[in-house]
């Protein structure tokens, strides 16, 4: 599975590793996953998605089944 956030589509970008004499080399700069397991009490089940952890300063701020239906809303998930 690829490394790309379930809730916002984050994703790992390219840049440059720049030296000190200024010359430039492709990069990664990797999203931060982790992969968590999540309880929706409407539903009454677990669910297990690999969120960056910005999502998950959302999901502590807003509830996991606010920021479901957003994800949901924009496509990033299924269902």
């Amino acid at each position: 599975m690829s490394r790309v956030c379930e809730l916002t589509g984050k994703k790992a970008m390219v840049g440059n590793n720049v030296s000190h004499a200024l010359n430039r080399t492709k990069r990664k700069f990797k999203a931060n996953l982790m992969k968590k397991r999540f309880y929706i009490p409407e539903e009454d089940k677990w669910i297990t998605l690999k969120v960056s952890t910005s999502a998950l300063k959302n999901i502590n701020k807003l509830g996991i089944s606010a920021v479901l239906k957003d994800a949901r809303e924009k496509g990033f998930l299924k269902k």
